[in-house]
């Protein structure tokens, strides 16, 4: 069993337990599928040779709390040198969610 599968079980029978659960895999998940927009955006991986010189590279990153229905989420949004970057999955000044909710779960295999 993974982490998740066994802090699930545990989850099980308290249901504010079961969303601060969702809501971290869900705040993990969201951080993750922003970092790989960036990455498909620049099109080379965090400290890679090939993105030296470029002309635009990583440049640190913000935070913003999102409301999702599991409850507020803290979103770390990477930027760009040049600012061209705008992820998708999380338009500018958002601050209510279920699209991100709907996409997530989509993203997970199911088995």
């Amino acid at each position: 069993m993974n982490d998740f599968t066994k802090d699930f079980a545990q989850a099980l029978f308290n249901p504010d337990k079961i969303n601060d659960l969702l809501r971290k895999e869900l705040q993990q998940a969201v951080n993750n599928l922003l970092e790989a927009e960036l990455t498909a955006f620049l099109g080379y991986d965090p400290y890679a040779r090939n993105g030296w010189n470029t002309g635009n590279s990583r440049n640190g990153a913000y935070f913003r709390q999102v409301d999702t229905h599991f409850g507020p989420i803290e979103v770390q949004v990477p930027r760009d040198r040049k600012g061209q970057f705008h992820p998708p999955p999380l338009p500018d000044y958002m601050q209510h969610s279920d699209i991100l909710d709907i996409m997530i779960i989509k993203l997970y295999p199911t088995r």
